[in-house]
């Protein structure tokens, strides 16, 4: 996939996230990597909870745009601070467990279908920050081992994170075998 710095700012808010016809949003989510094996998680704020970036998609935003508009969002960065490395083919799919569906939400949104990029920060670390977006949503972030987020995330997300590190590791490791515990990463927990 080709993918381009943004020319213009698109301004997408919340409720326009698009849901299709199945019930799954639409969303985007960021692996970013600092070259030597490690990626970014993010804690999300006043929980314990670890995860990537990730956020939705309006109805008629590129998938781009979306991108680059969370990274900003989430965790401060703009377009200039990573290196688009690739994304997954085609949407992820995850369903939401029964007790974390707003049953009074029109239109229904039963889980989220997502398109992951893999991201090279380019600037200095110290340019993450968690105040760009109208409603934070992490408070602190570390790096960890690539395989590490399979294990941290809550446990109904866990087979797309599997699926998006191991369809991207080629990307992030060129020429290398996946190794045999991102392979199982997933599994202790589930």
């Amino acid at each position: 996939m080709q993918i381009g710095k943004p020319h213009g700012r698109s301004v997408i808010h919340r409720d326009m996230d698009f849901i299709d016809e199945h019930g799954y949003r639409a969303n985007v989510g960021m692996i970013i990597t600092d070259g030597r094996g490690q990626v970014l998680i993010a804690g999300r704020r006043g929980q314990s909870g670890w995860q990537f970036p990730q956020g939705g998609v309006g109805r008629d935003e590129p998938i781009e745009d979306a991108m680059y508009r969370e990274l900003r969002e989430e965790v401060g960065l703009e377009p200039d601070d990573v290196d688009v490395v690739g994304a997954t083919r085609d949407w992820l799919r995850y369903r939401l467990p029964g007790r974390y569906i707003r049953r009074d939400s029109s239109p229904l949104c039963v889980g989220q279908k997502q398109r992951w990029f893999l991201l090279h920060l380019l600037s200095n670390p110290e340019a993450l920050r968690f105040d760009r977006g109208e409603q934070p949503e992490f408070d602190r972030c570390r790096w960890v081992d690539y395989w590490q987020p399979v294990r941290e995330v809550i446990y109904f997300k866990r087979r797309v994170y599997q699926k998006a590190l191991t369809e991207l590791w080629p990307l992030a490791f060129p020429g290398k075998q996946a190794a045999a515990q991102g392979q199982n990463a997933g599994r202790r927990g589930t």
